[in-house]
Order: structure tokens, then sequence, then C-alpha cells
């Protein structure tokens, strides 16, 4: 190969010059050089994103009045999870809630033989138990049929019935998984309230835009004049009655 990196041919005309190919290490080198650590970390945990497979937020994308008709109507496999995990939890704290208040009751009467007035009746904190019990199955039963609002109706009223009973730390929690769920619930209505007054304003427009037909003017008047017809005379001959007296 000439020193001027060319290639001959056996006429002596030049050719196209000869591309001088790196190695693969080199080139990878080169990559790995420019890339920034962060990012080469990154790459390493993460699974990279193939193209074409961004998601509809990325993308820009607004969601339509289907999509969001689905989503009020029906909760996401996370909330469902969530509700599915939270509903046996539920059922355990009560139970737990129930049997050390049942433990810790003062008995009925004082040592001197009086009405003790912290005393609760058993009877009271078994139908206390049973109305936790119901609702823990009542938020099972809305988290397998994937009803977010009443999920979160029913947790909140789980959450204040623990809190009322002193018991805040287990009942703190289910209260702030309830206002999650009831306000991921508003602001899919207002979503999609939103995206019904978006399409009733385009269609409006479009609907504008294809009755946009000049109006049917009305007939002009004729440039011609035409004068208006003349009133008959009346005979100027006397009466026969006006003759005789006039005889």
């Amino acid at each position: 190969m000439p020193a001027d990196g060319h290639r001959h041919d056996s006429e002596g005309d030049v050719a196209r010059p000869v591309r001088q190919r790196k190695p693969l290490l080199a080139r990878a080198r080169g990559d790995a050089e420019t890339t920034p650590l962060g990012n080469r970390l990154r790459n390493l945990v993460l699974k990279p994103v193939e193209a074409g497979m961004v998601s509809d937020e990325a993308a820009g994308r607004r969601p339509t009045v289907e999509e969001l008709e689905a989503d009020v109507r029906s909760a996401n496999d996370k909330e469902r999870l969530i509700g599915l995990v939270a509903a046996p939890l539920a059922a355990v704290v009560g139970i737990l809630v129930i049997s050390t208040l049942i433990v810790n009751d003062p008995p009925a009467r004082l040592s001197n033989g009086q009405i003790d007035t912290l005393h609760v009746s058993l009877s009271l904190y078994y139908d206390l138990g049973a109305v936790i019990l119901g609702l823990a199955v009542l938020m099972l039963v809305t988290a397998m049929w994937r009803k977010r609002l009443y999920l979160g109706i029913v947790t909140a009223l789980f959450g204040l019935a623990i809190f009322n009973l002193h018991y805040w730390g287990f009942g703190v929690p289910f209260i702030l998984l309830s206002s999650w769920l009831l306000v991921r619930a508003y602001r899919l209505q207002r979503d999609l309230r939103a995206a019904g007054e978006d399409g009733l304003l385009r269609a409006g427009t479009q609907n504008e835009g294809r009755s946009t037909t000049p109006p049917r003017s009305s007939p002009k008047p004729s440039s011609r004049y035409t004068p208006p017809a003349a009133a008959p005379r009346r005979s100027s001959a006397p009466r026969p009655g006006n003759r005789q007296r006039a005889r």
C-alpha cells in the first residue's frame, strides 16, 4: 500500500482513499470514555429503553375519554394490590386492638364494691370487633372488584375507627391510604370532565368549520323604475237628480 494512503490500480489511476478502521475494542473504549460514569452505571443496573417503547406520558399524548372512563370505572393493578394487602392487615390490627381492649378492661366493681365507671361491657367490644372485621372484609371485596372510590371510603372508616380507639399508630396509615385513593379518584374524575369538555369544544369548532357556507342573500330590487299606475278618474257628467234641480 503506498505511503500516501491511496489505492492505485494497474493503470496508475488513483482510487478512493482506504478508510482506516479502528479495532472494536478501541471503539468500545472510546465510547466508554465519552459516556459519563453515572449513565454507565444506570445502563448496567436498569434495562435500557428500546426505540419506540416510550410511554404515552413521556411522548406527551393525552389519554382519551375511553381510557379515562376505564380508569375511573376500575382501579389499576397497583391500587388493587395495595387493597389486597391492606385488608388482611386491617383484620389483624382489628383483632389485636379488640383483644388488647378486652384484656385491659377494668373489672365492673372496685375493691370497695362501687361500680367502676371505666368498665365497658364485653358485648360492646364484641360488636365493635364484628364491625371492624366487617370493614376489613369490605376492603378486601372492593379491592378484588377494583372499586377505587369505595375502597377509599371503607379504608377511611376503618382508620377512623381505630383512631377513635386511641391507637393512632394503627389508624394513621389507613387514613393516609384512604386519602391517596380518594385524591386519585377525584383527579381522574376531573380529568374525565375536562376531556369531555375538550371533546365538545372540538366537535363544536369542527361543526362551525363545516357550516361556513355563505348565507343566501335576499333578491336585490330591480334597478328599473316602474311608475305607479294612475287611479281612474271620475266622470264629470252631472247626475240625473242634479239635472232636474238645475231646471
